[in-house]
């Protein structure tokens, strides 16, 4: 097995040993952790993603916890090596756990956590970006001022689409994606076209209570509709954001005969998981309709783009930065520390993953609770009564 490069300890003579697999955002989880007599192993190997040798490599003889990475493969080999190690919890810095063979978790005992609710607003922030900076070919005319090509103001230049009143699709009303809803319609007073399976209650009322407002302020109000399919959604929305989960029934969503079916000044954005497109049928899309644009923060088969992606003007591509604010990145690595920390302690379960606010509060001690374990009623785990 390979031996990381470099491992940072922190609290030597701590009780419990945990690890991470990588380096992450601020120092609160540190001081969580060693102040609850953990001694803190954290890798510094130069590799982006470790490979299960390394993870093995470092996990040991003797291992009470890991904090890992999504681009990691956690599946039966790491977890049997956990479980020998005397391990009890895994968790990933990330909401999604796709990378996660949760079966091979149960079969080991192995506790696997994960950070939802504090990803929300800044994810739903950066698919606004991505809508905005599409839109407005911004990252096209700033490739074009930067290459000295401007000498003068014309036309025709960088013409895009307007936003403002225009109708903003949604597929998957979650958490996240009604975020976006809402940004989209008190930014730029945009209609709300939805699909969901389940009925999202919430949106649909804030969606009515803003039309009625701006109807008491002399002005048109925004309308709302709840789509039967999602193919009504790409046929009648100006932009579309996807928000749905990874699973079987969403995997290439968006392909060949959904594409065809959209507005050829449509702007389709994706912030959610890479494989719900078909990325090598969204390449040709965008190269047989050049009016069409896509902005994109997660790709079919990440790290990697699909050959002809990159040279597309039409495309906006970013690296996987939707949850990238500080504070948020701070609050995953401090939710993913006391997830481990919780199970290694004992602690129950916290009942309501949606609302993990006391855990993010700086300026106190966090629940004797992990904050988000998605296996615990597999495992019978205690839920708390806090």
């Amino acid at each position: 097995m390979a031996k990381p490069i470099s491992i940072e300890v922190w609290n030597p003579a701590g009780k419990h040993r945990v690890v991470s697999t990588k380096s992450m955002p601020g120092t609160r989880w540190i001081r969580l952790l060693t102040d609850a007599d953990c001694r803190l192993e954290i890798c510094t190997e130069k590799k982006t993603i470790l490979d299960v040798e390394d993870i093995q490599a470092l996990i040991g003889d003797k291992c009470d916890g890991v904090i890992g990475q999504l681009t990691e493969d956690w599946g039966e080999t790491l977890f049997s090596t956990l479980k020998r190690a005397g391990g009890t919890a895994f968790s990933n810095m990330a909401v999604g756990y796709n990378n996660v063979d949760l079966n091979a978790a149960n079969t080991y005992g192995i506790a696997v956590g994960n950070t939802p609710g504090v990803l929300t607003e800044t994810t739903a922030e950066l698919a606004v970006a991505l809508t905005v900076s599409a839109s407005r070919r911004v990252v096209e005319a700033d490739q074009f001022m930067r290459a000295g090509l401007y000498d003068g103001w014309l036309p025709h230049l960088f013409v895009g689409n307007l936003l403002k009143g225009q109708t903003v699709g949604i597929i998957g009303a979650g958490r996240i994606g009604s975020a976006y809803a809402r940004m989209m319609v008190e930014g730029f007073k945009m209609n709300l076209i939805y699909y969901d399976l389940y009925q999202s209650t919430r949106l649909e009322k804030y969606m009515t209570a803003y039309g009625e407002f701006l109807k008491s302020q002399g002005e048109a109000p925004v309308t709302w509709k709840r789509a039967s399919t999602a193919e009504d959604v790409l046929r009648d929305a100006d932009v579309i954001s996807l928000h749905p989960i990874l699973d079987k029934t969403t995997y290439h969503l968006i392909n060949k005969d959904r594409l065809s079916i959209m507005k050829k000044e449509a702007v389709l954005v994706n912030a959610s998981r890479g494989p719900v497109i078909d990325e090598a049928a969204l390449v040709n899309h965008l190269k047989a309709n050049p009016m069409f644009r896509v902005g994109l923060d997660v790709f079919e088969d990440e790290p990697y783009m699909k050959p002809g992606l990159a040279e597309q003007k039409n495309a906006v591509v970013v690296p996987h930065i939707a949850s990238a604010s500080k504070w948020t990145r701070e609050g995953m690595a401090t939710l993913a520390a006391l997830n481990v920390l919780g199970k290694v302690k004992g602690y129950p379960v916290w009942p309501d993953a949606n609302k993990l606010e006391p855990f993010l509060d700086e300026n106190s001690a966090p629940p004797a609770a992990c904050p988000s374990i998605v296996n615990a009623k597999l495992l019978g785990l205690e839920v708390s009564k806090l």
